[in-house]
C-alpha cells in the first residue's frame, strides 16, 4: 500500500458565504467517513488562512521568522487529506472524489519513501 497526500488549493480572497460552506464541510464529513469505511482513511484536516501563518527560514546562517506567507500566490492550501492505497489510479479516484465534494482543485502527490516511489 502507498499514502498520498491529496491537498486542497483553495483560492485567496474571501471564504464563500456560511450557508455554502455548512453544505461542503457536512458533504466533506460523509466523504471522511466513506475513507474510513473503505479503510483508506489516515488523516484529514484543513488549515487557517495564510495570513495566521507564521514561516520559519534559514538565510545567511540566521533564522528568521517571518508573520503571513511567504510568497504572495492566487492560492494556498487549504486543507489536506492523507489516504492509503495500492497506486495512484485509486488515489486519483479518492482526488475525483474529493474534488466533486469540495468544489476545488486536489493535488495529487505520493510520498517518498514508499512502496514504487
Amino acid at each position: 500500500m502507498k499514502r498520498y497526500l491529496l491537498s486542497i488549493l483553495q483560492p485567496d480572497g474571501e471564504p464563500p458565504p456560511p450557508e455554502f460552506l455548512h453544505q461542503v464541510m457536512r458533504d466533506v464529513g460523509a466523504l471522511i467517513e466513506e475513507a474510513k469505511a473503505a479503510g483508506v482513511w489516515v488523516y484529514n484536516g484543513g488549515l487557517h488562512p495564510p495570513d495566521e501563518a507564521t514561516v520559519v527560514r534559514l538565510e545567511r546562517g540566521e533564522l528568521l521568522i517571518t508573520d503571513g506567507p511567504y510568497l504572495e500566490a492566487r492560492e494556498h492550501l487549504g486543507g489536506l487529506l492523507v489516504v492509503e492505497v495500492p497506486d495512484f489510479a485509486s488515489a486519483l479516484a479518492w482526488a475525483k472524489k474529493t474534488a466533486r465534494v469540495i468544489g476545488l482543485p486536489i493535488e495529487v502527490r505520493q510520498f517518498r519513501g514508499e512502496a514504487g516511489s
